[in-house]
């Protein structure tokens, strides 16, 4: 019986077999296999790294995910950065908080909320460096309108500094007003070894007229030891210091200073700007001066007031015991600094030394 189709008919070659067409193309190349969504997905998203650990890749919500390596990216730059930026670390420390925190719900893991805790602690340290050095106006408050004021010292040097102001009143060998101000300057040069460098040149900017009658009393009361004569000192020039030793600083005796070398440098830099101030240099003012100098910046507010708000100045007994002058004197001292644009305003009522420091030399002002 016949069988219709609507299919066209074929050839066939004798034996039955169907030829192939003939090659008129280059041969098709092989499909490439196709991945899955989710082998895909993980492939496309980025890799990341943040405080030594890794972004998981199926980290959940995809933004926290997003957060952690944006934020591992951010701190590896500012890890480049030539100057330092706290006001920046610290807004990164406290992102790192939140992340942190939101990774630890996310994934029950209680070491991540450690360094959650660690993160915002890091925060809340580096926005009162950031303070302390300059990032606050004069005003001392975050919204206020003063200039920003780049701090020589933190709040936390600050208060070294003015351990050592302390030392130095106590453990001078005279109570001369020249030798305390060689023995501040000194003294912080070998604060951690016991042992510094020195040169003429520094010597008579501290003391341009008692430099040497200063030195040899340091020497005859051997709180300094000198490889050579005082005159030696006098001569030694920076491509050739004069080391010198102060033995009740030595390793092995009791330890004054606590700071570390940073501090030390900080501390020991404050002080020979606030000596060697060039308005100071100018009018030539003594030992005396420059020491009641060093007082009231170590003892300022952010504004540049002397002493806390509490006690409303500095108890004048106490200035002029530092300063190695009677109390009825400190005024006149005072009044030098206000002519070398030290300070704005002094007075002395009531048992008080009351001022403040000029704008030109608040980043000098170690804060209270």
């Amino acid at each position: 019986m016949a069988v219709s189709s609507d299919r066209a008919p074929s050839a066939t070659s004798p034996s039955g077999v169907v030829p192939s067409p003939p090659v008129t193309g280059p041969a098709p190349l092989p499909h490439a296999r196709t991945a899955s969504p989710a082998g895909t997905a993980r492939r496309a998203r980025r890799w990341g790294k943040i405080a030594q650990r890794i972004v998981p890749y199926d980290l959940q919500p995809e933004a926290l995910r997003a957060e952690l390596i944006e934020l591992g990216d951010a701190f590896r730059a500012y890890q480049r950065r030539p100057e330092p930026d706290l006001a920046l670390l610290a807004q990164l420390h406290e992102r790192k908080a939140r992340a942190f925190a939101l990774w630890a719900d996310a994934t029950g893991d209680g070491s991540l909320r450690h360094e959650a805790q660690r993160a915002q602690t890091a925060a809340q340290t580096t926005w009162d460096m950031h303070e302390s050095r300059g990032g606050l106006p004069a005003g001392g408050t975050a919204g206020g309108d003063g200039p920003v004021v780049e701090r020589l010292l933190t709040r936390g040097q600050a208060q070294p500094a003015r351990t050592v102001l302390d030392y130095v009143q106590a453990h001078a060998p005279h109570p001369d007003a020249e030798v305390r101000l060689a023995v501040l300057l000194l003294a912080l040069r070998a604060a951690r070894a016991g042992t510094g460098n020195i040169t003429g040149q520094d010597l008579t900017s501290w003391l341009p007229e008692d430099a040497g009658k200063v030195l040899q009393q340091l020497v005859a009361a051997d709180w300094l030891r000198l490889p050579g004569t005082v005159t030696e000192a006098l001569a030694s020039r920076p491509e050739n210091p004069t080391a010198f030793t102060i033995p009740a600083l030595l390793p092995g005796q009791p330890r004054p200073f606590a700071f570390g070398k940073t501090t030390r440098s900080r501390i020991s830099g404050w002080a020979q700007k606030t000596v060697g101030d060039r308005k100071i240099r100018k009018k030539k003012l003594g030992a005396t001066t420059r020491l009641l100098a060093l007082y009231t910046a170590a003892h300022t507010r952010p504004d540049g007031h002397l002493g806390t708000a509490e006690d409303d100045g500095l108890h004048l007994d106490k200035v002029a015991a530092f300063c190695a002058v009677p109390p009825e004197n400190v005024a006149e001292h005072a009044a030098q600094l206000i002519a070398a644009d030290w300070l704005t305003e002094a007075d002395t009522a009531r048992g008080r030394l009351h001022g403040q420091l000029t704008e030109r030399v608040l980043p000098l002002g170690g804060l209270l």
